[in-house]
């Protein structure tokens, strides 16, 4: 398609920008961006130098009336939005409709409405957890959902498509569903991406040596975090694609007492060789959390190597973005890490974006 015929998209709730690379050969570039928090709207600027940015929270008048302005200046027609989703996610503490409906982060999409309302875009995209479909808003004194809602707002001016998409069917090595809504004016259509060939962890991510906690290696962006040394020795004796709590003798302990803790199955776990990543959290940093204990390989003396979690360059690789990504020496690997546990893999992004067509074009 050629440069005069690409849309010109805005991006809301952009954070460093990890969906923006998504962007890349579609018939749609971000020009502006949007973020609340400025470490994170620095990391965008860092790896997009070139699209224009608005750091503030979207709820200040002044702020959004700034987005709107400069939108329209800039000629947006396309809307990207992907509002935080921890006080929606079933990794969040947030659990009920109820306790949903109490964390103020579920409800900045209504703020990313007024600012359509405004732009009258000929594309939206809306991206969350699988989640979001569920949760209830209270509008009129009734239990609503977002796709009602948004069938009410727009249904006779746009298109519309509510589905979750699963990353892993998309050619990213990593299970992650993301509630994706779609909509389009009457000029374009926008078909589904087709479904490729699974990736598995030893397929993507197999071919890197091994490293032990602390060690680096000669390779860009992989290094291994430094872990305590009670979880070493844990995740040493706990085989691929198991929780140390399943250990007879090495699980986690309480340092003090010796006891054993409490916790998930899905803590203190190695992931599988012979499938996708599971999906990646905001606290990849950390053994303890949601299986983040690279698959390891058994050595002679019955222990399993890498007791740690993945290096930065894994994490990049199952996260569709390129490895050998320069990362910003302002931000720190903690830092970095929750940006890629929190975003949608740009892959998945291009391979909705792709299915957007010019109707006659």
């Amino acid at each position: 398609m050629s440069k005069k015929k690409k849309m010109r998209a805005l991006s809301l709730f952009s954070s460093a920008g990890i969906a923006e690379f998504g962007f890349k050969n579609t018939m749609v570039d971000v020009i502006l961006a949007n973020e609340l928090l400025p470490v994170r709207m620095n990391v965008h600027k860092f790896w997009h130098p070139e699209i224009k940015t608005i750091c503030g929270d979207i709820t200040d008048e002044s702020i959004k009336k700034e987005i709107i302005v400069k939108s329209k200046k800039e000629k947006i027609d396309f809307v990207f939005a992907t509002p935080p989703c921890q006080g929606i996610s079933l990794i969040g503490k947030n659990k009920t409709n109820d306790q949903m409906l109490a964390d103020k982060r579920n409800f900045l999409i209504f703020h990313a409405f007024d600012i359509i309302d405004e732009l009258d875009p000929k594309c939206v995209l809306i991206e969350n957890v699988a989640r979001f479909f569920k949760i209830k808003f209270i509008i009129n004194n009734k239990l609503t959902s977002i796709e009602e809602i948004i069938k009410q707002k727009y249904g006779k001016k746009y298109n519309l498509s509510f589905k979750i998409f699963d990353a892993e069917n998309y050619g990213v090595p990593q299970h992650r569903e993301r509630a994706i809504i779609r909509m389009w004016k009457k000029d374009f259509m926008w078909n589904d991406p087709p479904i490729e060939k699974t990736i598995t962890l030893k397929e993507a991510i197999g071919d890197l040596p091994s490293l032990e906690s602390g060690e680096k290696s000669n390779i860009k962006n992989h290094n291994a975090r430094l872990h305590i040394k009670r979880h070493i020795e844990c995740m040493k004796h706990t085989p691929t694609g198991h929780s140390a709590f399943e250990n007879e003798f090495y699980y986690p302990k309480d340092e003090k007492t010796g006891r054993k803790l409490k916790g998930y199955a899905a803590t203190y776990k190695r992931m599988s060789w012979d499938k996708p990543a599971p999906t990646i959290t905001m606290r990849n940093d950390c053994i303890s959390s949601q299986s983040n204990v690279h698959p390891g390989r058994l050595l002679e003396d019955g222990t399993y190597s890498d007791a740690r979690v993945l290096t930065m360059r894994e994490l990049l690789i199952l996260s569709s973005l390129d490895p050998d990504l320069d990362l910003p020496n302002f931000a720190s690997d903690t830092q970095i890490r929750h940006m890629i546990g929190e975003a949608v893999p740009p892959k998945l992004i291009n391979a909705i974006l792709k299915g957007l067509k010019i109707i006659n074009d």
